[in-house]
C-alpha cells in the first residue's frame, strides 16, 4: 500500500498559479502510474493529469496547456503546476497511484488506482 499526502492548495484569483505536491511513502516501487483527480461540489470526480514512471504524461482537455504534471523519483513526490487558473478549476484535488498498463495510465482508468490521498482544496475566485 502506498500512502499519499497532498499539499499546496489554497485560494487564488483567476489567472493566478498554484503548485500542488503529493508526497508518497510505503511501497512506492509498486506504482507505475500516478495521477491527479479533482472533484467539485455536486460533481463527479474527474481526471486532471497522469504520469508514468518513464515521464510520459496525459492531460484532460480542460487543463491542457495550463497545467503540468511532474514526478521527482528521488523525493517520491508528485507535482501539479497549475497556471492561468479559472474559477471552474475550483475543486478538491486528489493524488492517486497504482500499478497499471500504459494505456490505463494515459486514459485515467479510475479503478486501477489503488491508493488515494485525502485531498487538498483549490479555490479560484473571479
Amino acid at each position: 500500500q502506498v500512502q499519499l499526502v497532498e499539499s499546496g492548495g489554497g485560494s487564488v484569483q483567476s489567472g493566478g498559479s498554484l503548485r500542488l505536491s503529493c508526497a508518497a511513502s510505503g511501497y512506492t516501487w509498486s506504482s507505475s502510474c500516478m495521477a491527479w483527480f479533482r472533484q467539485a461540489p455536486e460533481k463527479e470526480r474527474e481526471a486532471v493529469a497522469s504520469i508514468d514512471n518513464y515521464g510520459r504524461t496525459a492531460y484532460a482537455d480542460s487543463v491542457e496547456g495550463r497545467f503540468a504534471v511532474s514526478l521527482d523519483h528521488a523525493k517520491n513526490t508528485l507535482y501539479l503546476q497549475m497556471n492561468s487558473l479559472k474559477p471552474e478549476d475550483t475543486a478538491m484535488y486528489y493524488c492517486a497511484a497504482g500499478a497499471m498498463a500504459l494505456y490505463s495510465c494515459m486514459n485515467f482508468h479510475h479503478g486501477r488506482f489503488g491508493s488515494w490521498g485525502q485531498g487538498t482544496q483549490v479555490t479560484v475566485s473571479s
